[in-house]
């Protein structure tokens, strides 16, 4: 495991500075190097390390979750309205319906199929999103209309959605019928995520405010929490959106006590620098390179097609708005 960890970390940051040489994004290079040393490849990643990948991502996203969380001000959001609520489930819908319309005649798949897959694609990756609406943020771009704001709270409930239409959809394939708790099971585990988070992050803003202790401890409150959470979504009978009480834990720890939320921000942001390359060379580990090259160039092709129905959602979304 640990020389694994070693390609990883030298290689994954390697070629994330190739890629970002050639003016490419950094996690391209990331997820090469997971294709190369996984099983598929080279095989050069221990199995052990394999066998907690699933894990070992889960806390990345935690970490960055959790950054975008204290970076989050809830006025912003209040600022944008209608159209944050909109992102959070009508680019995915539009992206879905273009799948029903496209696969099939592309790839000659049933419409139930497609349908499962536009599910799959329509999922928003908030590893990817966060940090890159955080550097918006925090170079100033688009922070006057909100949009980074707006962009971070779509990616956060979208995959909420897009999973229960996933489990479905699939539910419709093997035979089940359709359950409507699962579908009002979305708004419950939304808002029960931001009860949850937001009780949890006023009492963490008011123990620090009375408790002086490191930073680094600070830290570790928070992740082990976040790490409560996100099991407590698996354990629990009720729905519950354990990803979504993470990040509004940290935007109520940024609401009660700013001060601190600016330090840990920083902590979490070089905690980010490690995770993120361990998070996208794992994502790459997973891909079976012979298996995707035979989707040939019509599956390429229906990406770019429903990438097309997504941006006639969030056109639709932001009708009405100050946005050109």
């Amino acid at each position: 495991m640990l020389i694994s960890l070693s390609y990883i970390f030298l290689l994954g940051m390697f070629l994330s500075w190739l890629c970002k040489k050639v003016g490419l994004p950094g996690l391209l290079g990331m997820i090469f190097t997971g294709i190369l040393l996984g099983p598929y490849c080279l095989g050069l990643i221990d199995s052990s390390l394999l066998n907690i990948s699933s894990e070992l991502r889960k806390i990345a996203l935690i970490i960055i979750l959790m950054r975008a969380g204290l970076n989050l001000d809830l006025s912003d959001l209040k600022k944008v309205g209608r159209p944050a609520i909109l992102m959070c489930f009508v680019p995915a819908c539009f992206e879905i319906v273009g799948m029903i319309l496209l696969a099939p005649k592309l790839l000659g798949i049933s419409v139930l199929d497609a349908a499962i897959m536009g599910s799959v694609v329509a999922a928003v990756s908030p590893a990817v999103i966060a940090p890159k609406m955080l550097q918006l943020m925090e170079e100033g771009y688009g922070t006057k209309e909100s949009i980074p704001q707006l962009i971070l709270a779509g990616a956060s409930v979208d995959d909420v959605f897009v999973i229960v239409m996933f489990t479905a959809f699939l539910g419709l394939a093997q035979g089940e019928s359709v359950n409507v708790f699962s579908f009002v099971s979305i708004p419950i585990s939304i808002i029960l995520g931001i009860l949850c988070g937001a009780l949890m992050g006023k009492s963490l803003a008011l123990f620090f405010k009375h408790n002086h202790m490191r930073d680094t401890v600070k830290i570790l409150i928070l992740l082990s929490i976040a790490f409560f959470l996100v099991t407590l979504e698996d354990v629990l009978p009720i729905p519950f959106s354990g990803l979504i009480a993470i990040m509004f834990m940290g935007i109520f720890l940024q609401r009660n006590h700013s001060i601190v939320s600016k330090r840990l921000s920083v902590k979490f942001n070089k905690l980010w620098v490690g995770a993120e390359v361990l998070l996208f060379v794992l994502v790459g580990a997973c891909v079976n390179i012979s298996y995707a090259l035979k989707a040939g160039i019509m599956a390429i092709l229906l990406i770019f097609g429903v990438l097309l129905f997504r941006m006639a959602g969030v056109f639709i979304c932001l009708l009405k708005t100050t946005l050109n």
